[in-house]
């Protein structure tokens, strides 16, 4: 294994893990656009309370790995995708400010505009990163200089946003299972009634998005068969869809939690087994494609930031899972709570 694939691994293991973090993040946010009272929605904002920003720096990694590894990658993508990604980082944005003002004043009007800001802007960040990542999956228009060669309505295609709606859908069903671990009462019972139909949701447009996908990137399932991983991964998918159901029927929320979040490190590990070697693959012409090889930086700049990884990640890791582990257990609410 040479540095460009221990790079490529790394990206996807940042971008998967900023998934499943932030996912649940952004799936209470769509959620709380359906809470029943003041309680309730106090109840979302503090379950996430303590880790939602946390949970976005594994976004800047994830950001900051490309750039660093594959600055073609970043400079093309970042280019190509302006306009949808400043759509992003002001949903961002707006959620943040959303959960921090909301308790500013003490008013119920102001309180009930800043839970929908949080609300529709956890929704349009949700649809937004499904289209990006759709996008990446069916290939985007790179000209022989491996430069953007299409528009912002480019982006607006049937796959990518079919993806979209699916993110959306998956990011719904992770939040609904992390609140019914923190939650407890009529939110825990009603939330725990709401699973089984966000996940059929989940499970057809995931089959819908995977079919749509064989005929529209035929190569991303390229002697797919052959490849140890794919295997493993889409045993991981298999595991986290079939335990989901059965585990919230049994009222196992944390078993039901891992199901989701295996389904989605799945996911994103068979899109870069099926991806591999290509990062961003030009849409008509793959031999215009930006790939492990000719969108890396040198092999000197390679070496020295995985040393500073391997330094970083381990402390990244451990006090995230420090965080967790100090504000595990179900919500409880007082006065200095959101």
């Amino acid at each position: 294994m040479d540095l460009n694939i221990t790079w490529f691994l790394l990206v996807f293991v940042l971008l998967g893990g900023y998934a499943i973090l932030d996912g649940f993040d952004l799936g209470v946010g769509v959620l709380h656009l359906f809470a029943g009272d003041e309680f309730e929605r106090r109840v979302h904002l503090n379950a996430i309370g303590p880790v939602w920003d946390g949970n976005e720096v594994w976004l800047l990694t994830g950001g900051g790995a490309l750039f660093a590894a594959f600055p073609v990658v970043y400079a093309t993508v970042f280019s190509g995708f302006y306009l949808a990604l400043m759509l992003l980082l002001m949903a961002l944005i707006c959620r943040a400010v959303g959960i921090e003002f909301r308790g500013k004043v003490e008013s119920l009007r102001w309180k009930r505009f800043w839970d929908m800001v949080f609300g529709i802007s956890s929704l349009v960040a949700a649809l937004l990163l499904g289209v990006a990542f759709g996008n990446i999956l069916r290939g985007i228009p790179l000209d022989e200089q491996q430069n953007y060669a299409g528009t912002f309505f480019t982006l607006l295609n049937p796959l990518a946003l079919l993806i979209g709606i699916l993110s959306v859908a998956l990011f719904t069903l992770h939040g609904a299972l992390y609140l019914v671990m923190k939650s407890e009462g009529d939110l825990h019972e009603r939330l725990r009634k709401w699973v089984p139909g966000l996940w059929v949701a989940v499970v057809a447009l995931y089959a819908a998005a995977t079919a749509t996908t064989f005929f529209v990137s035929p190569f991303l399932f390229t002697g797919l068969l052959n490849q140890p991983l794919f295997w493993v991964f889409l045993l991981l998918v298999t595991w986290g869809m079939l335990s989901i159901p059965v585990a919230s029927a049994a009222n196992r929320g944390g078993l039901a939690f891992i199901g989701s979040s295996s389904l989605i490190g799945g996911i994103m590990g068979l899109s870069a087994v099926s991806l591999f070697p290509r990062l961003v693959p030009a849409l008509g012409n793959l031999a215009n494609s930006l790939d492990i090889r000719n969108a890396a930086s040198t092999p000197r700049t390679l070496k020295v930031m995985l040393i500073i990884a391997l330094i970083g990640m381990p402390l990244v890791i451990i006090y995230t899972a420090y965080i967790y582990r100090a504000f595990k257990g179900k919500v409880k609410l007082g006065h200095e709570s959101y």
